[in-house]
């Protein structure tokens, strides 16, 4: 599932993410509202001489939050350690990571709602008071360690807002929402990108990768740099309407971002229930994705673009989607291909 071209789930950075990643706001496109607040955010706490206000980035994978986390500590003049929610599974693996900041550090955790709800109880002081409180040793010879800690900011990425603990949400002094991407906005990002990669791309053929990049930064590289390839293989390197086309084809990815995988989906939900309501675990037995895949990969640009819908009792397909695959109600799988 993860090496889907138009996944939006990271597949772990190389050197191109790291090339084309912005270093500034400035550098930075889109989520204008988010990025202005920031900026003054920024600018009051260097003014007052002290450390950021805890931060808190939500919204879909794939639209910048790691990206802003680093860009915040650029603006900052601060350095950024980094960590990730799912490899915190004991209070010594936090405490290891809280020990080593210094003052005005920014500590980034991804995927921040994964964190154990006893290691968040950890987290508390350390944001509040910045201090580090922990029970260690076993049972009858533990003792409790309290360490002082520099100022620091923390910067928690999540998917899923609704699953952070209203304790730990409370004490994020800036909580910011990242948006799904415009066309236009996803258009100037591939151009910028393809001049880092020192790539020509015709505004058409800009334009084009963006329409299909499911208005995500993420996926619009993703796609780009699959492009370069069969620029540089099939043509003189140079990336026009044609070479796309061709390309997007060939890599079935449809006009609007659909691959394989989403129209498995939706018309599993067609041809095996009817076109719904079905639970989430039915389709996923059907389909064999787990529902947590289903509901933060496949689900998201599928909901935000109205070709399915949930209720109360299911997920749902729309109208839209038999008019966009131009088939009806009584359509069958078979009769589709």
């Amino acid at each position: 599932m993860d090496e889907r071209i138009v996944s939006n789930h990271e597949l772990g950075e190389d050197g191109f993410e790291l090339s084309i990643r912005p270093s500034s706001l400035d550098e930075y496109i889109g989520q204008s509202d988010v990025k202005e607040n920031i900026r003054v955010f920024i600018k009051a706490a260097l003014m007052r001489n002290t450390n950021l206000d805890h931060v808190l980035l939500y919204g879909p994978p794939g639209l910048g939050k790691t990206t802003l986390a680093h860009i915040i500590a650029n603006e900052l003049g601060s350095n950024i350690k980094t960590a990730s929610g799912p490899t915190i599974e004991k209070s010594g693996d936090l405490a290891a990571i809280l020990s080593t900041l210094e003052p005005n550090d920014v500590l980034f955790i991804d995927e921040i709602h994964r964190i154990p709800r006893y290691i968040e109880e950890i987290l508390y002081s350390a944001m509040e008071d910045f201090k580090l409180d922990i029970i260690i040793g076993g049972e009858g010879q533990s003792r409790n360690i309290k360490i002082d800690l520099p100022p620091f900011t923390l910067v928690g990425a999540t998917t899923r807002a609704g699953d952070l603990s209203s304790p730990l949400r409370d004490r994020f002094g800036i909580i910011c929402k990242l948006e799904f991407y415009t066309t236009e906005e996803l258009t100037s990002i591939v151009k910028r990108s393809a001049k880092v990669l020192e790539t020509s791309i015709d505004d058409a053929a800009a334009f084009e990768v963006a329409s299909r990049s499911r208005k995500t930064p993420r996926i619009a590289n993703r796609i780009l740099k699959r492009v370069c390839d069969f620029a540089l293989v099939k043509g003189n390197g140079h990336i026009d309407i044609d070479i796309v086309n061709e390309s997007l084809d060939r890599l079935k990815i449809d006009k609007s971002g659909l691959d394989s995988t989403d129209i498995e989906y939706l018309m599993s939900i067609i041809n095996k229930f009817n076109g719904g309501p079905v639970g989430i675990e039915s389709i996923a037995s059907s389909i064999g994705e787990e529902s947590t895949t289903i509901e933060d990969v496949i689900e998201p640009y599928l909901l935000q673009e109205g070709f399915v819908k949930r209720t109360n009792r299911g997920r749902v397909i729309t109208q839209k989607t038999y008019e966009y695959f131009k088939i009806n109600n009584q359509t069958t799988l078979f009769d589709f291909y």
